[in-house]
This record gives C-alpha cells, sequence and structure tokens, in this order.
C-alpha cells in the first residue's frame, strides 16, 4: 500500500497533531498520503502544522478513485460517512479512535507502531454488510441509499411523540408499533443506537438484520432478529403526522410521507475494515464497554 487517504476534521488542533503524527509514520514506509483540496486551507490555518505535515491535494473523487487504504481519524461517525463512498470503490477503512467509544476504529493514537503490520503482511481484511434503504411511493421507488449502521424511521421532531408503523416482512404483516421509532440495523449497528434503544448485540459475522422499536407505548413489542436474505418492508400507518423521517446513519434524512413504504434489504456492497490486531469482537466490546 503506497497511496493513502487521510481523513479526519482538519479545523481541529488535536486532528491537526494527530495527522502530523500519522503521516509522519507513513513517509517512513515511503507512502504517499492525499487528502482532499478544500482541507488545504483548512491546514494552513494551523503554524504549527506548515513544513511538518506532508500531504499531496487532490479532488474528493480522485481521492476515492486513487487511494488504496483509507486511515480514518476521528470516531465511529466519521468512518460511517466515509464507508458509503469506500464501499462504492472496495476500499478498505483503517480507522483511527479520537472520539469517544469507536467500536469501528483498529487503532488508538498511542498504537501507532501498529502501523508496520500493514507493510509486512500481519493484517486482516474484515468485511462488514451493510443494507440497501428504499422508499417506496406508490409502489415506485422514489429513493435508494445504503447504510452500514441503520436506518431510523421516527418523527423526527424535537417534541418525541408516538408514532405508528407496520412491519412486514416478504409480504406477511408481523406487527403493528406505536413508538417513537424504528430502527433496522446490521450487526455492525446493533453496537450503536440499537444497543441504547434496548436491541441485541449481533456477531459481527453473523448474517442478520435487527429491529428493534424505540420506546415502544405496548407491553409485548420486542427487538425481533430477521436472517439477512428478508425483505422488511416498514409503512408509515401515521394519521396524527402528515410525514415522518427515514434516517439513514445517522447523516442522512429522508421524509416518508403517509402510505410509503421503507424496504431494507442486505446490500451487496460491504464495508471492509482492516484489523491489525488479534483480539475479538467480544474483547473489544468488553473493553469499550467498561469505558462507558
Amino acid at each position: 500500500m503506497k497511496k493513502i487517504a487521510l481523513i479526519t476534521n482538519f479545523n481541529i488542533a488535536d486532528k491537526v497533531n494527530a495527522a502530523i503524527l500519522v503521516v509522519q509514520k507513513l513517509r517512513e514506509y515511503g507512502c504517499e498520503v492525499i487528502t482532499p483540496v478544500y482541507n488545504r486551507e483548512k491546514i494552513a490555518r494551523h503554524r504549527f502544522a506548515r513544513g511538518r505535515l506532508e500531504l499531496t491535494y487532490v479532488s474528493q473523487d480522485a481521492m476515492y478513485s486513487e487511494a488504496e487504504l483509507l486511515i480514518i481519524l476521528g470516531g465511529d461517525g466519521t468512518i460511517l460517512e466515509a464507508s458509503r463512498r469506500a464501499a462504492m470503490r472496495k476500499i478498505p477503512i483503517l480507522g483511527i479512535n479520537l472520539g469517544h467509544l469507536g467500536y469501528m476504529a483498529e487503532l488508538e493514537l498511542d498504537e501507532l507502531d501498529l502501523l508496520a503490520n500493514l507493510f509486512n503482511g500481519e493484517y486482516t481484511e474484515e468485511m462488514r454488510s451493510m443494507i440497501s434503504v428504499e422508499i417506496l411511493d406508490e409502489e415506485k421507488t422514489r429513493i435508494a441509499s445504503f447504510a452500514l449502521n441503520e436506518a431510523v424511521i421516527s418523527g423526527g421532531s424535537t417534541v418525541a411523540r408516538i408514532i405508528d408503523l407496520e412491519l412486514s416482512e416478504g409480504g406477511e404483516l408481523i406487527t403493528n408499533y406505536r413508538a417513537d421509532g424504528l430502527i433496522v440495523a446490521t450487526p455492525t449497528g446493533s453496537t450503536a443506537y440499537s444497543l441504547s434503544a434496548g436491541g441485541p448485540i449481533a456477531d459481527p459475522r453473523i448474517n442478520c438484520l435487527c429491529v428493534t422499536p424505540i420506546c415502544s407505548h405496548s407491553l409485548t413489542a420486542r427487538p425481533l432478529v430477521f436472517p439477512d436474505n428478508a425483505v422488511l418492508e416498514i409503512r408509515n400507518t401515521c394519521q396524527r403526522e402528515k410525514m415522518l423521517y427515514v434516517t439513514v446513519d445517522g447523516r442522512i434524512n429522508y421524509e416518508l410521507y403517509r402510505g410509503n413504504i421503507v424496504r431494507i434489504t442486505r446490500s451487496p456492497m460491504v464495508t471492509t475494515l482492516i484489523r491489525l490486531k488479534k483480539y475479538s469482537f467480544y474483547h473489544k466490546l468488553r473493553s469499550k464497554m467498561n469505558k462507558e
């Protein structure tokens, strides 16, 4: 790997300092480090970075077409944002945690010596499944997107209001929900919002979809786990609200009008995460949970 893209928030001084350390380490291995050209101005504001941050500036499209690896300095949100573009180009991601928990990140900033494993072949690639999210309006696909973590259907209001949703699988009615919302998560997303809402934790090696109601107004509503070949459809049956929202990976919002359907299936695309350590998912889960 000789051409590596670096993604972080260069507006923040601590992240610029972290970027300097990472770039210096990569340069020791003869790597060219590229980043989107819009970062040039941001970096120039940090006087301490001048002459210490050797980067090649390219367009964002060029970065995703040329990079052999994405190194992301930040939290899981930054990884999620990059994952959609990276999956389309089949570019692996290595996360270095500068956030709070960092379930998907592989390294902490004090573990940069492990970057040597990239160049001596001592790493593995872990494939994480993604979901396709389609919004159907009168049986026609109006919007199509995909996600690494989850799709959330909610009222989208600052004031929490109970909404009504109908869940079907493969054309068969499963149940109706009265709740603040509904989460459909991948195994990767099972340790994110779904976990906070009381959903199950799924090992990323399991092929499944997790459906978790948010604050359900029912004694019987429980999280459900479906095989990943399921065709899940959630219909907006809410009479009190004209419109609901579908939020994809906490970043993108789509409008969901009364009677519209959200169809969720496994995506043919995957996110590839680089693993430099031999710790298991459960080891990471324990260590991250104990941080809290």
